[in-house]
């Protein structure tokens, strides 16, 4: 049984992680799996859209306890396969961010520490009603201190702090009033929900989204002068893209763009 499930359709990847006698922790395992097949996506121009999702009760409880306590053996009281650890998990968050595809998190039943980071990370996310999301680390001694890179640049940082502090959980649409989450929707239409915003998405001219998500996260860490040039080179890219003219013309010909990519 693989630890992440892949399914295409049409031109939408469906990730689906696999572990949920574990609650699709964050294991070393599912971080080589995410990264693989994300790095692997990439490349595909096929694929105009992910959907990261997960199996069982819950969509992700972050990291993997037990893995985490049997690295404390090591010699050095697990301080390299530590750093290791939050580096390969670094890796995968910053993965998803430069993905060309936009990655929408589907989640469910909760998603806490590393799972709750996992969706800070992703572009997207569409909740089930009843999920909870934390960054509870700090129950048991352990501040979420990277997931909370994510978390504090999704959700005002007052917010962000009292979650990181209180080990408290948010429900789905307090997460929506903060802008963790775009849509909250019952269980049922979870997933038909999250696949149609995909299927929407998957629609627009490809070029234009890969040069705008990239424009998108750069301008953000940006003066707002430095913003306005740069993203006005983002422009010119995509304006002399051919898909763009033709895209252009259809809408002043009023028909529906004959798009190559």
């Amino acid at each position: 049984m693989a630890i992440l499930d892949i399914e295409t359709r049409g031109a939408v990847a469906h990730l689906t992680m696999n572990a949920p006698e574990r609650l699709n922790a964050i294991s070393d395992e599912m971080l080589e799996a995410l990264q693989t097949t994300l790095d692997r996506l990439a490349d595909d121009p096929n694929i105009r859209v992910i959907i990261l999702a997960g199996t069982g009760k819950a969509f992700c409880a972050g990291h993997d306890l037990r893995q985490m306590t049997a690295m404390r053996q090591a010699s050095d009281g697990g301080a390299a396969a530590f750093k290791d650890l939050f580096e390969r998990c670094a890796r995968v968050m910053a993965r998803i961010r430069s993905m060309p595809q936009p990655v929408i998190a589907q989640v469910h039943g909760i998603a806490t520490a590393a799972g709750c980071q996992l969706v800070a990370t992703c572009d997207l996310a569409v909740a089930a009603e009843d999920t909870r999301f934390g960054v509870n680390g700090v129950n048991i001694g352990l501040f979420c201190s990277t997931p909370m890179v994510a978390l504090s640049r999704n959700i005002p940082r007052k917010q962000a702090f009292e979650m990181l502090t209180t080990g408290d959980f948010i429900s789905a649409n307090r997460a929506q009033d903060l802008g963790l989450v775009n849509r909250v929707v019952p269980h049922s239409k979870l997933s038909a929900t999250t696949q149609a915003l995909a299927t929407q998405i998957a629609a627009k001219l490809g070029v234009a989204v890969k040069i705008g998500k990239r424009a998108f996260y750069q301008q953000l860490e940006m003066p707002i002068d430095a913003a306005y040039d740069f993203t006005g080179q983002a422009m010119v890219e995509n304006m002399l893209h051919s898909d763009t003219t033709e895209g252009i013309e259809a809408f002043l010909e009023k028909r529906d763009p004959n798009w190559i990519q």
